[in-house]
């Protein structure tokens, strides 16, 4: 799978994963390889990365969206913490 995370200001990090977990606006969810089209808005939280070489990156967000399809993922985060 191949992550984006990008705030209004910068890029914050590209590359492929095994997974991500988000807080969901109606809970915490992780993408996997081939999870179904999906798009969510974010509330406050922790967004966990693992990737593809077994590196796990955390980054505080205070909202955003999540778009899901085809194994790309693109977290748009309003601002990072």
């Amino acid at each position: 799978m191949y992550l984006e995370i990008i705030t209004p200001d910068k890029r914050v990090f590209e590359g492929d994963i095994t997974s991500v977990k988000v807080p969901g606006t109606l809970g915490s969810f992780e993408i996997l390889n081939n999870h179904a089209p999906i798009v969510s808005s974010l509330d406050k939280g922790e967004v966990r990365v693992k990737t593809s070489k077994g590196e796990l990156l955390q980054y505080q967000v205070d909202g955003g969206v999540i778009e899901v399809m085809k194994n790309n993922v693109s977290l748009l985060i309003e601002v990072l913490l």
